[in-house]
């Protein structure tokens, strides 16, 4: 019999990192929006504190993310293709307010559409290094310890300020719209689900009885829970 099956898309580590990057970056947001004056909420010093404290948070989750995803070849997920971009953009545009059939499927081996590669690729090798990089030399150009970071000579920080901020309205902008395609999935919430239970009803996936529940045993023996 042939039927559609639920796969254990998420594992435990992926859930825990997502929704932990979630949490720093909004407290990184709010912080440095008012470090750089945009409201009044925490008061400056407090601001800066929690700002840096996220910072390193958000640091030492990347690198054990970068470990995951190389130890378990998760980094596959992020390599750019060309196959169904233009389709993808397209839906994008326009198929997806006319209830158009998504012109890529979800796998196990393949959990990101070509456009969703290109962008997450972006933001892991380029606005985010820059965000970290930026945001040390502005950290320690203020405290400095020894004389490694005046070897640097910068002579103000305007430019690594205005490059800072403007990684920060990238990935902003990034939110923004991750949350409005979260509600694109079979129902407005079935995407948010899935990553919070790791569960995931695939499109266009179907096996044999015993082959799903085969699947289903796998993939629980296989995850982090």
């Amino acid at each position: 019999m042939k039927k559609h099956k639920k796969v254990y898309v998420y594992q435990g580590f992926e859930r825990f990192w997502h929704w932990n990057q979630a949490l720093l970056i909004f407290i990184l947001a709010i912080t440095g929006f008012e470090i750089h004056s945009s409201y009044k909420l925490l008061g400056f010093e407090t601001a800066v504190e929690i700002h840096n404290k996220a910072a390193w948070g958000f640091i030492i989750l990347i690198i054990f993310a970068i470990f995951w995803h190389f130890t378990t070849g998760e980094w596959k997920q992020y390599i750019p293709t060309t196959k169904n971009l233009m389709a993808q953009a397209q839906f994008y545009l326009l198929g997806i307010f006319k209830n158009a059939p998504h012109p890529t499927q979800k796998t196990l081996l393949s959990k990101l559409n070509p456009l969703q590669r290109l962008v997450y690729l972006g933001l892991k090798l380029l606005v985010i290094p820059v965000m970290v990089i930026s945001g040390l030399l502005f950290m320690f150009y203020r405290y400095p310890h020894g004389t490694q970071i005046e070897m640097i000579n910068i002579d103000n920080l305007e430019i690594i300020a205005l490059i800072h901020t403007a990684g920060a309205f990238a990935v902003m902008a990034f939110v923004l719209v991750h949350l409005y395609l979260i509600t694109t999935g079979h129902t407005i919430t079935s995407n948010l689900k899935a990553m919070i239970t790791g569960w995931e009803d695939l499109d266009g996936v179907e096996t044999d009885e015993n082959d799903n529940d085969d699947q289903q045993t796998k993939t629980t023996g296989n995850g982090s829970e």
